[in-house]
């Protein structure tokens, strides 16, 4: 029997009930703008680090990549090309490229609350 609860605190069914709710929404043949996708993935994402903050950074950073894995279909499939991301496509949008059109990391802002600013 595996355990439900991975020792970093996050779930496994909570991450499958995640990726689930994000499935539809970054479906690689909606007409959805990719801003709007973004935005419409920043509503759940938000939830669900204020459920989860106390996790530990390995496990939602496997979510974030996923994610922008999914994003990277999205647009490959814009261009016309088959298939998943793949090696180059981490070169025409790397993840800084996500993080300027606004997609919330929950790895970056698990960071930001593990550390707050002082003064």
């Amino acid at each position: 029997m595996t355990p439900a609860r991975r020792s970093d605190g996050l779930g496994r069914r909570a991450e499958r009930e995640l990726r689930d709710t994000l499935r539809p929404l970054t479906r690689r043949t909606s007409g959805i703008s990719l801003e709007a996708v973004i935005d419409s993935i920043n509503r759940v994402l938000r939830g669900f680090f204020v459920y989860f903050r106390e996790s530990e950074k390995s496990s939602l950073a496997g979510v974030d990549g996923w994610i922008r894995g999914r994003l990277r279909s999205l647009l490959r499939k814009r261009q016309r090309l088959r298939g998943r991301a793949k090696g180059m496509d981490h070169l025409c949008w790397p993840n800084a490229f996500f993080s300027t059109h606004g997609l919330f990391s929950l790895a970056g802002a698990l960071a930001k609350a593990a550390h707050p600013p002082r003064g």
